[in-house]
C-alpha cells in the first residue's frame, strides 16, 4: 500500500502492484476498473466529521424540543438548524464530488493575493 504525505487522509493504493490469488485474471481486471480513489485534504475531512458531529447533536436536541410540543415554534427552529446544517455537509460533499481544489475557490475570489500569483521566467 501506498501512501502519500500528510497533507492528504488516507492512502492510495496501487492497484498494478496488488494480487488476488482468488480471483482470476478477468475478475481482477474488472475489480481495477471499479475502484475509485478521491483524495481529502485533511481540512475538509476534519469539517466533514464536525459537520457529521453536529447534525447528530442537533437532531438530539430537536427531539428532545420537539417532545410533546410538535406544533411549536422552538421545534420548527429546531428542525431549521438540522436542515441548514445538512445542507452545508450536502454542499462540501458536492465539491468533493468535482474535485475541487480549494485554492481554486479562494483565487476565485481572491485573484490579487500572493497565493494566487502566477510567476513566469
Amino acid at each position: 500500500m501506498t501512501t502519500l504525505n500528510t497533507s492528504f487522509i488516507g492512502s492510495f493504493t496501487n492497484l498494478n502492484n496488488m494480487k488476488y490469488p482468488l480471483l482470476n485474471y478477468k475478475r481482477n481486471m474488472k475489480l481495477k476498473k471499479v475502484i475509485k480513489v478521491v483524495a481529502m485534504y485533511k481540512g475538509t475531512y476534519d469539517r466533514e466529521k464536525k459537520l457529521t458531529e453536529m447534525i447528530e447533536n442537533k437532531v438530539t436536541e430537536a427531539k428532545e424540543v420537539c417532545d410533546g410540543n410538535d406544533g411549536s415554534d422552538e421545534c420548527k427552529v429546531a428542525w431549521d438548524e438540522v436542515e441548514e446544517i445538512s445542507q452545508a455537509k450536502a454542499h462540501l460533499r458536492d465539491k468533493l464530488e468535482h474535485h475541487e481544489d480549494p485554492l481554486e475557490s479562494f483565487c476565485d475570489g481572491n485573484p490579487d493575493t500572493d497565493e494566487c500569483s502566477v510567476y513566469y521566467d
